[in-house]
């Protein structure tokens, strides 16, 4: 995924967390926020050590999210700035629970695009 895709300045995730609108389950926690002038959503992903005290660990957990977010890219709104958080239970998952569990909460969010409107 670009960089342009993603939330990366300090300022940009205070600014989610203070506007937000957040749905959990049990894996994660997503903080959406709608933004003017939106070419496309940005992402942020974020991971305590809760998840895993190795960085290796982290990272690996972290680059399933970026994947499956990546595969669900056609059908996601481009107005959000999204931010997704791991809960430790998504440490010893394998991509496929992974995937479920982040279509499961993208869809309490309304993060999907109806197909519907389409």
């Amino acid at each position: 995924m670009r960089k342009s895709y993603r939330v990366k300045k300090e300022a940009d995730f205070q600014l989610v967390f203070e506007q937000h609108h957040s749905v959990a389950n049990k894996m994660f926690i997503v903080y959406t926020m709608a933004r003017e002038q939106p070419t496309h959503f940005r992402l942020g992903i974020s991971i305590s050590k809760k998840v895993g005290l190795r960085g290796h660990e982290r990272v690996w957990v972290k680059r399933r999210i970026r994947q499956s977010v990546l595969e669900f890219k056609p059908k996601m709104r481009s107005d959000l700035d999204i931010l997704v958080i791991a809960r430790p239970s998504a440490h010893d998952q394998d991509m496929a629970i992974i995937k479920k569990n982040l279509e499961h909460v993208f869809k309490l969010a309304n993060i999907f695009v109806d197909e519907e409107t389409k």
